[in-house]
């Protein structure tokens, strides 16, 4: 399953702190943010590559899902054809994402907190930088936090923006996540620069799945 990456208006405002320990986040916060092309002065150029998508794979059937209050309205944001959007929250962004099971949901949640820091769609794909994702947890929860955090510490560290994500295995028993991703290196030269993602938070986390269709609330901290 092949989705276009939208081309979404970003605030143009950032922070700019030392990268901390993953899954920590800072006890205070500044009202100052500035934009990543004074915070993230990428120097590596882009080189060709493809339209940017989630991809859909199998994986263990559940109806079960986390997150005991009830859906807000949602989807009104998205591009069409899309399966993330940007909800307000204080301070921070709330990131929704969806697709046809939980894999292709999580592969699209971290699509959209790479696009939030800078459009996707400018990220053309370096194939020597495909590279493979692996964390763990001890639930659901855990897992999408500690797989997210991932996919942030390599922008933090490196300046990869994945362009193209997917979730090549999910268990529910082991409780590990796996994922493949396609991209480039952020270059403030080349590409627009929308706002820092300083760290994943468990704040008003949702997974939500039925059987024919999987959806996940994550808010980040900017």
């Amino acid at each position: 399953m092949v989705a276009e990456a939208p081309e979404y208006a970003l605030p143009q405002r950032q922070v700019v702190r030392r990268r901390r320990p993953r899954g920590q986040r800072a006890a205070a916060e500044s009202p100052r943010k500035r934009p990543l092309d004074e915070a993230f002065p990428g120097e590596a150029e882009g080189r060709g590559g493809e339209e940017g998508a989630a991809l859909k794979i199998d994986a263990p059937a559940t109806a079960a899902g986390t997150g005991a209050e009830a859906l807000p309205e949602y989807r009104s944001q998205a591009i069409k054809g899309q399966k993330f959007e940007y909800l307000d929250h204080t301070a921070d962004v709330q990131c929704h994402a969806w697709g046809a099971d939980l894999p292709e949901a999580f592969a699209n949640v971290g699509l959209a907190m790479y696009n939030y820091m800078t459009p996707i769609k400018g990220i053309t794909v370096d194939e020597s930088l495909s590279r493979s994702f692996e964390a763990e947890g001890h639930d659901l929860q855990s897992l999408l936090f500690n797989f997210m955090d991932e996919l942030l510490f390599v922008f933090h560290t490196e300046f990869f923006v994945a362009r193209r994500l997917r979730v090549t295995k999910l268990d529910r028993e082991s409780w590990t996540i796996e994922a493949k991703a396609e991209g480039g290196k952020f270059s403030r030269d080349l590409h627009e620069c929308g706002t820092e993602v300083k760290a994943i938070t468990y704040s008003a986390m949702q997974i939500l799945e039925s059987p024919t269709e999987a959806e996940v609330f994550v808010i980040v901290d900017i």
